[in-house]
């Protein structure tokens, strides 16, 4: 089963193009080990939420952007031969250069690839969400999600994934677990959908958000923990 690494970044605002660098002189090293995509996307439209939100899940500061991002491999054994290799790898290693984000804040956790519909073709923007979904309701929240993905491909999205949580830390200051408030009886899923552009973003969010089908539909999970924002992407190696 295709395995998503998926990680929430702070990153000061005017390290956009640093941050990019970085990720683009990894990004070789990690396809070296078997990864087989890398997206990295940077905040553009990030709500405030009255209870969980992108830039609380980070502890961001107000100079820092979000970026969302993750990494596609074939299966979680080799996500984890890489990991452990890439901790030797001397070409990982600090060389000097600042790190242009806050690592310690950053969250990241390993996740099934539960639903694609597209062809994983280019695109130009990006809906990314968290969502705490009771373990028990794999399968209920699976076809609320093809239910919404047919919605969302009528109003102009190409491609929509669910990543269903395996492998989610603990972390120390942060973690996908707390930006969520997940329950011990739920499961972290990691989401998103994609856009030819923000223009066609915006019309087909109006559009869903008008949609009877949508609006009558009840969700899964409870939708007031969830959290999201637009990105655009920086730096795709399939692009």
């Amino acid at each position: 089963m295709t395995y998503v690494q998926g990680f929430v970044i702070p990153a000061h605002q005017d390290n956009r193009e640093a941050y990019r660098d970085m990720a683009a002189k990894a990004a070789p090293i990690f396809a070296e080990y078997g990864a087989q995509r890398i997206v990295e996307t940077w905040g553009d439209d990030i709500p405030d939420g009255k209870q969980t939100d992108m830039k609380r899940a980070v502890q961001a500061n107000p100079d820092e952007q979000i970026v969302y991002s993750w990494v596609i491999w074939p299966d979680k054994a080799t996500c984890d031969a890489a990991s452990e290799k890439m901790m030797a790898d001397e070409r990982m290693k600090p060389d000097g250069t600042p790190i242009p984000f806050d690592m310690q804040r950053m969250i990241y956790a390993g996740f099934d690839a539960v639903m694609d519909t597209g062809d994983g073709g280019a695109f130009g923007y990006v809906d990314g969400m968290v969502a705490p979904v009771p373990t028990t309701a794999k399968d209920e929240y699976l076809g609320h999600a093809r239910m919404a993905a047919d919605l969302f491909k009528q109003a102009g999205a190409t491609r929509l994934v669910e990543n269903w949580g395996t492998a989610v830390p603990d972390g120390k200051v942060t973690d996908f677990k707390r930006a969520v408030e997940a329950k011990e009886d739920e499961t972290v899923v990691f989401s998103w959908i994609e856009w030819p552009d923000k223009q066609t973003r915006d019309a087909g969010m109006a559009r869903i958000m008008e949609d009877p089908a949508m609006r009558n539909t009840p969700m899964p999970f409870d939708g007031k923990r969830m959290i999201f924002g637009g990105f655009v992407p920086i730096l795709d190696t399939d692009a």
